[in-house]
């Protein structure tokens, strides 16, 4: 496996390590690839470490040369996986389930909120669908789900369900990050400055560290795309010192 990042530890209790694995950049193989759902698990994780009921291990395996030890064990499934105390959880269903009921703390993450459920759903395939139709009517519909998402913001707290993080913001985050930068840089679209509460929902996100820690560089989220699409990235863009978008357009408060 190339690289092992020990995001938490606790010096005075004796709490549970998880290890969770995650796919590799696949610009160097390295730095933390832009999987949505390794992401998504490994904020879920990082807060649960900051509330110091778990110490979290995470590693990054190159999917293009994973290690023997790694083929050995998980044949072909690709991250993320998490390993707790010799148990391996795979698939993502299996593993969000594998946080909510055994991961100690991991019940707070998830609560129910069918308002916040249903404003979020389909966000990720309306992007997509943009992507690949890059028209006026697929643009369309995904701001106008961005601006249902905006106006939901505006009856909430900081984050999505009132004044603390939960699940629903480890899903949502990532995937505005891809919508900004791989929506740019592929489609010349850009989430309007007018939503003002997704901006400053953004905002507060880059000031922590459960998603800046776990955030890919721009260059691997626009890489991802040009390899679903059946591109390569230029060599001078290989090389490219790795940059993370976490600016706001003026006048937005955090």
């Amino acid at each position: 496996m190339s690289e092992d990042i020990n995001e938490q530890s606790s010096d005075t209790l004796e709490v549970p390590e998880i290890e969770l694995i995650i796919k590799a950049s696949t610009i160097d193989g390295r730095r933390k690839g832009a999987c949505l759902f390794c992401q998504e698990y490994f904020m879920d994780l990082y807060l649960l470490a900051e509330l110091k009921t778990i110490s979290l291990k995470v590693t990054t395996v190159d999917m293009l040369k994973p290690p023997p030890d790694f083929r050995s064990n998980f044949d072909s499934t690709p991250p993320p996986i998490l390993i707790d105390r010799g148990q391996n959880v795979l698939e993502n269903e299996k593993i969000e389930r594998y946080i909510m009921k055994n991961v100690p703390g991991g019940h707070n993450l998830f609560v129910q909120d069918k308002d916040t459920a249903t404003v979020i759903e389909n966000l990720y395939s309306k992007f997509k669908l943009m992507l690949t139709r890059r028209d006026e009517q697929s643009k369309r519909a995904l701001l106008n789900q961005l601006r249902n998402i905006d106006a939901h913001m505006e009856k909430k707290g900081r984050f999505l369900t009132g004044d603390t993080m939960c699940c629903f913001d480890c899903e949502l985050m990532p995937r505005l990050q891809h919508i900004r930068v791989a929506g740019k840089y592929f489609a010349d679209f850009e989430i309007p400055e007018d939503l003002r509460n997704i901006w400053s929902y953004m905002g507060r996100m880059y000031q922590l560290d459960a998603f800046t820690q776990s955030c890919p560089a721009d260059q691997d989220i626009i890489n991802h795309y040009k390899l679903q699409q059946g591109t390569k990235m230029k060599k001078h863009e290989e090389l490219e010192t790795p940059t993370y978008t976490t600016s706001l357009p003026e006048g937005i408060l955090e």
